[in-house]
């Protein structure tokens, strides 16, 4: 009665585990595809993110709400969200718009590190970052996103 009790609770757990959230192979790919300054208050900086959110499964994507992290080197640099509505072909790709906040002090922080490490005549050279995020409404628990790569600050 226990060996039962046990399968079926583990069944049971291996299921909801299934629905919460997309497997690695058809997980969205989101990719930063440009960014805009905007208008910003006090110590704030303002950015209109946009993201390239591709969909490598062969069902349409339904998402509702977006919300973005960024790193920078390693340290916390800006985030947002917003309360957006879209799908994405099976497939397919498509452009969402995201804006996101950085606190003046962690830019000034960025900009200190930066120019410390630019002692020679080339810049600072290649400089990690990071996105991590969530597209709101994609099964139970929503699709988590990552990526990451390297934007190269040599002076020409």
């Amino acid at each position: 009665m226990q060996i039962t009790l046990l399968l079926a609770t583990a069944a049971l757990l291996s299921g909801c585990a299934g629905l919460g959230g997309l497997s690695a192979q058809f997980a969205p790919r989101v990719h930063l595809a440009g960014i805009e300054g905007l208008p910003g208050e006090g110590l704030e900086l303002r950015f209109m993110l946009k993201l390239r959110v591709q969909n490598p499964g062969d069902s349409d994507l339904h998402y509702d709400g977006v919300w973005i992290e960024i790193e920078l080197r390693g340290q916390p640099l800006a985030s947002g969200g917003a309360p957006v509505k879209g799908v994405v072909p099976r497939f397919g790709e498509t452009v969402v718009m995201v804006p996101v906040t950085a606190s003046g002090l962690s830019m000034a922080r960025q900009a200190i590190d930066l120019l410390r490490r630019s002692q020679d005549a080339q810049g600072v050279g290649p400089v990690s970052y990071a996105l991590r995020g969530r597209l709101g409404g994609i099964g139970l628990g929503g699709g988590s996103f990552e990526s990451s790569g390297e934007i190269d600050l040599r002076i020409p």
